[in-house]
């Protein structure tokens, strides 16, 4: 094998490791100013306990540019929850007439700021979405997924 097919085989196998996480411990998702969550999809047993700290590593201010981590139950249209959340300024683009499909929710956060969440899988195998509901921020791909198989 080259150098060149070692060092790239290297590569993808370190950006598989920031793309995907195991539940059971804690994982970490780091959101930035370019919009996107190191971290777009996370695999998880049902019925298991799953943290999430959420670590806004970006340098621009609060009212700019800042970044929660939303939980969406399963099935809910993501699409309809961002842009009702662009007018929940208020309860941190939380829409409080949509609160019922959140499974789990950070506090919106600023440069530098971190916060934990912690919630039971769902018991129903499938995908949930996760989101960073501050304005356009979903709809320039700041979201991920969570992947719940059967225990």
């Amino acid at each position: 094998m080259s150098r060149f097919s070692s060092s790239l085989i290297t590569l993808l196998g370190l950006f598989m490791i920031g793309s995907i996480a195991q539940a059971g411990q804690s994982i970490t998702v780091e959101a930035n100013d370019q919009m996107k969550f190191t971290v777009n999809k996370i695999e998880a047993v049902a019925g298991s306990e799953l943290t999430i700290v959420l670590k806004n590593v970006g340098t621009l201010p609060k009212a700019a540019m800042g970044h929660n981590l939303v939980v969406l139950k399963k099935d809910v249209n993501a699409m309809a929850f961002a842009s009702a959340a662009t007018a929940a300024a208020a309860t941190e683009y939380i829409p409080a007439q949509m609160k019922d499909q959140v499974l789990a929710a950070t506090k919106l956060l600023g440069p530098k700021e971190e916060d934990t969440i912690t919630f039971t899988v769902p018991s129903e195998p499938g995908e949930y979405v996760y989101l960073c509901s501050f304005p356009a921020h979903f709809m320039v791909g700041m979201k991920g997924v969570i992947v719940v198989t059967a225990k």
